[in-house]
């Protein structure tokens, strides 16, 4: 993935409730694009399935964010 967070970024979310929920959907998408490209690369290895199951949690986590409305900062 190119173009990382940056703390301005990650700042401003923590203040802007609506920049904060288009912040966490774009990088949603983000990481969806990263899993399916991943998934998509010929060579599986046992790194690459923990990857991938790592991100897919992520992913979890951030979609359940946006739909409860928990847009606050997060403690854990």
């Amino acid at each position: 993935m190119t173009d990382l967070v940056t703390e301005d970024e990650l700042a401003r979310a923590r203040t802007d409730p609506a920049f904060r929920q288009q912040f966490l959907a774009q990088n949603l998408d983000r990481l969806l694009d990263a899993l399916e490209r991943m998934r998509r690369a010929s060579e599986q290895n046992a790194d690459a399935a923990r990857q991938l199951r790592e991100g897919a949690d992520l992913a979890v986590q951030l979609a359940d964010r946006l739909q409860s409305g928990d847009l606050g900062p997060h403690a854990g």
